[in-house]
């Protein structure tokens, strides 16, 4: 039990820090578009594009520890519902134990109170199992309720991680585009640079 309290628990932390490096990630592309904006330096420019490089490789190895610590949780959650069929089977043939032993005490007359005594002894004995085993069930269910609202928060995750791709792919596009038209605006301005007749730099004749 206490094995999936810990899984839990990781689990939650890990998700919270799956948000922290997402609004990171969103933080950093707001930045670049605002640098772009503003006309940053190159060096700055590349400073922030590598710090959201980093961030997104961070982001993919939480997520990646994230997923492996809910197949640890599923797996607790399987061995606990195992143990559940394990408890019924033992509680079934303890039932049929008892009324083989109740059958036995109508029988023998001889034996009647001392059956009696040790019939009321497993039946308290039963009792006490039987408040175990609603505890474990109480205990079953707040674990599938809990695993239902983690995979509704993963599904969250992946609908925000998907968000966060199309966002990524509309920075590089926007990038690409620009690095584009810086080239050729450098391209224009070295032919513009040149005697249309001689080819030859105007600069070099003013020198």
């Amino acid at each position: 039990m206490a094995d999936w309290r810990t899984h839990s628990l990781v689990h939650q932390q890990l998700q919270d820090v799956v948000l922290t490096q997402q609004q990171q990630i969103r933080r950093f592309g707001q930045t670049i578009k605002q640098r772009e904006v503003e006309s940053v330096s190159r060096e700055e420019f590349d400073v922030v594009v590598k710090e959201l490089e980093n961030e997104r490789l961070e982001h993919a190895k939480t997520k990646a520890l994230l997923f492996k610590e809910s197949e640890k949780l599923q797996f607790s959650l399987g061995e606990i519902e195992i143990l559940m069929k394990q408890l019924d089977r033992e509680k079934k043939a303890f039932e049929n134990a008892l009324g083989s032993i109740k059958n036995k005490a109508l029988k023998e007359s001889t034996k009647n109170d001392k059956l009696i005594s040790k019939c009321n002894e497993i039946e308290n004995q039963m009792e006490k199992q039987d408040d175990i085993l609603s505890r474990k069930e109480g205990q079953i269910e707040e674990l599938y309720q809990l695993l239902a609202k983690q995979k509704d928060t993963l599904k969250h995750q992946v609908a925000d991680f998907e968000i966060q791709k199309q966002q990524d792919a509309y920075i590089a596009r926007v990038l690409k585009e620009k690095k584009r038209k810086s080239t050729q605006t450098r391209g224009e301005r070295a032919n513009s640079m040149q005697s249309p007749e001689t080819g030859i730099e105007l600069g070099s004749l003013a020198l």
